[in-house]
């Protein structure tokens, strides 16, 4: 018969897996071990946990800029954990936040392995998206905006964290949908600790991993290695134009590492090294031709290729100040380098080359002035300089090269009133060196337990999006003027919300939100073409996120997001009252999972139809797909891991043009030592 703490652990480890919550796995059965030595066999399989506290409690930084739980936080915040993202196979980043609710994560350029993400959170596009690394931005701010998502694989991942809602109070430009914190893997234990994995699947898949974490004469370690391939030789159909072929060009090679170091300096100090390499290189298989206005011209051949190749350096001292434990000083320092190329070897392409680097300094102080009340304040300060070059037929055009200098004083301030009632406030001021702007974030937030088992939330934010050196200086190369006079993009983010604890065994959380972005940059096609801030926009909508168990050693889930993206003004008044094209889309995820001594799930993800043009003369066909995810302990250290995705082989496209992958399967091992 399996050990006691196995039966405790395996059905917390499935709230972790199905749920996405980071629950500490041998907590539970502490407190009565006389009583579980009598149970018999079948006794100790029915085991119910306190799925509300586990969720609540789950530890989270976003909605602080400093480490507190679920419980605290005003904001509606989701988390998927190590866990999760381990049984359900996510490869990448992108990957990892398909189930979770309010996000639109399915990407712009099909659905294999490689493929371009982007992320829709509250009628914000990529761009206007946020991205994290350890709590420091990573987003491109010289050429595309955002950041690709795909690039990041998860073996370096201890959770990613969703935040939704403008965020620019503490992290400042580009925070106008919300913000994803990617939360990197620390060393750990005295004892090394190595792991190792492999799969196989369909279409070429192949990957390999090796980490190791542990501690050494008081240094922590964590290094790691991740290699990725997949030919993505995948059929496909198009109903709607009655098409059946087969996609090419479309492989991906990635080779990742990542170190990182940490020691005590003393008994108040404490430092750590980050040291990661990002690189893919993927085939460019571009759009299938379709006979309508917004439908893809393929114009790129068989050889075209792209490649990015990324260094993420960070150095972090933390001081703990005073005699106790109630103030930290954070300093951090960090570095990114980009090298990005892509090149369409034909009469008619080219070679398109970036790159870029970005500097960046955070000093920021948390200080906890009484046991009701903390203040988090600070020092941000990044400058990138990113260039763009263009050689076609042997001739090279210097398309940009230019600097931004950004800088901001930020302060959070938390109190609690009551145990019941809880407020924070926020204030931000940025500098922007390229526009010779500067801008006002503030936030309130407010938090109400109006029984122990209801708590209603309510937020209000102000964010804002710097215009790009891409958009300042424009394209050469492509007949591109760029607009010196752009002035930022504006948000306006209001949610309220209720947290209802079903008992013991479930929790229901629902957000009602509102976001308004306007002096949105808009592209202008013409001779020549150029940008402009027309546009308003509003999305108001609600996320819904259900945790139950439904009897022992079953659980479920169930989330939905409903946008309701409206055009409000434009340069085109025939347009303005329509949906805004592509984020309209409507998301549902239903899950079920049994957990004994193995574990299967079955998840159904649904996306509605939506528009794919702002006249909403013309739309896309939602789909429905179903997850098969399992885990087979085979030992005490080795595990076998499978997954059907798209087990009925749906059809659709993520963008027209663009086929998604349609039935496929990954079967691996892993191994911890």
């Amino acid at each position: 018969m399996p050990s006691k703490s196995l039966y405790w652990a395996s059905p917390l480890l499935v709230v972790n897996v199905l749920f996405g919550h980071n629950f500490p796995v041998f907590a539970q059965p502490k407190e009565e071990p006389e009583v579980e030595q009598n149970l018999t066999e079948e006794e100790e399989q029915e085991i119910f946990i306190i799925i509300t506290d586990q969720i609540l409690n789950q530890p989270v930084f976003a909605p602080f800029r400093r480490e507190a739980t679920v419980r605290d936080s005003s904001r509606p915040v989701y988390v998927i954990n190590r866990e999760q993202m381990e049984a359900q196979g996510a490869r990448t980043v992108q990957e990892a936040l398909r189930y979770l609710p309010g996000i639109l994560s399915d990407g712009t350029s099909g659905g294999q392995l490689g493929a371009q993400s982007g992320q829709i959170i509250r009628g914000g596009n990529s761009a206007q998206v946020l991205i994290l690394l350890d709590g420091r931005p990573i987003n491109d701010v010289g050429f595309f905006g955002g950041f690709d998502l795909s690039n990041f694989t998860t073996d370096n991942i201890e959770r990613i964290e969703l935040l939704p809602g403008g965020s620019s109070t503490l992290y400042g430009s580009d925070a106008l949908g919300g913000v994803i914190n990617i939360v990197s893997r620390r060393g750990t234990g005295e004892t090394p600790q190595v792991s190792v994995r492999a799969n196989v699947g369909s279409f070429g898949l192949n990957e390999q991993a090796i980490s190791s974490r542990g501690e050494t004469n008081g240094v922590s370690w964590a290094v790691g290695y991740t290699r990725t391939q997949s030919d993505n030789n995948f059929p496909f159909r198009i109903d709607r134009i009655g098409l059946q072929s087969q996609r090419e060009n479309a492989d991906v090679l990635y080779n990742n590492f990542n170190v990182q170091l940490a020691g005590n300096m003393g008994d108040r100090h404490n430092l750590t090294f980050n040291a990661l390499y990002l690189n893919k290189d993927f085939g460019v298989a571009g759009g299938i031709p379709i006979p309508n206005s917004t439908g893809a011209f393929n114009s790129l051949t068989p050889l075209a290729r792209q490649s990015t190749n990324e260094v993420l350096l960070d150095l972090t001292l933390a001081s703990k100040l005073g005699e106790g434990e109630d103030s930290l000083l954070t300093t951090r320092i960090y570095g990114d380098f980009l090298d990005y190329n892509f090149n369409n070897p034909t009469p008619f392409g080219g070679e398109d080359q970036v790159n870029r680097r970005a500097l960046g300094l955070q000093v920021q102080h948390n200080w906890q002035i009484t046991p009701t009340q903390n203040i988090t304040y600070g020092f941000d300060y990044r400058n990138t300089r990113a260039d763009n070059t263009t050689i076609n037929n042997n001739l090279s055009t210097l398309n940009y090269d230019g600097n931004i200098a950004q800088q901001a004083i930020f302060a959070s301030y938390a109190v609690d009133f009551s145990p019941q009632f809880n407020l924070n406030l926020g204030l931000r001021q940025d500098f922007n060196s390229l526009v010779n702007g500067s801008f006002t974030s503030p936030s309130v937030g407010a938090r109400y337990h109006i029984t122990p088992q209801t708590t209603l939330r309510a937020n209000y934010g102000r964010s804002f999006r710097a215009p790009q050196v891409l958009n300042l200086e424009g394209l050469g190369a492509f007949n591109v003027v760029g607009n010196p006079e752009l002035k930022p993009e504006r948000g306006n983010s209001f949610d309220i919300g209720i947290d209802q604890q079903l008992g013991n065994r479930g929790l229901l959380r629902l957000t009602f939100f509102s976001n308004r972005i306007d002096n949105l940059i808009n592209f202008e096609f013409g001779n020549p073409s150029t940008y402009s801030n027309i546009g308003e926009i509003r999305t108001t909508g609600l996320e819904a996120d259900l945790n139950v168990q439904i009897a022992p050693n079953i659980f479920g889930f169930a989330n939905y997001t409903l946008n309701n993206p409206r055009i409000l003004r434009d340069n085109n008044p025939a347009i303005e009252g329509n949906q805004l094209s592509f984020r309209g889309a409507n998301r549902l995820n239903v899950g079920i999972a049994y957990e004994r001594n193995i574990y299967l799930a079955l998840i159904l993800s649904n996306l509605n139809s939506y528009f794919v043009d702002n006249a909403n003369t013309e739309s896309l066909p939602g789909y429905t797909t179903m997850d098969f995810k399992t885990r087979i302990p085979l030992s005490g250290n080795v595990n076998f891991t499978g997954a059907i995705d798209n087990i009925f082989d749906r059809q659709y496209e993520q963008f027209p043009g663009f086929p998604a992958l349609g039935r496929n399967f990954r079967v691996g091992l892993s191994a911890t030592f």
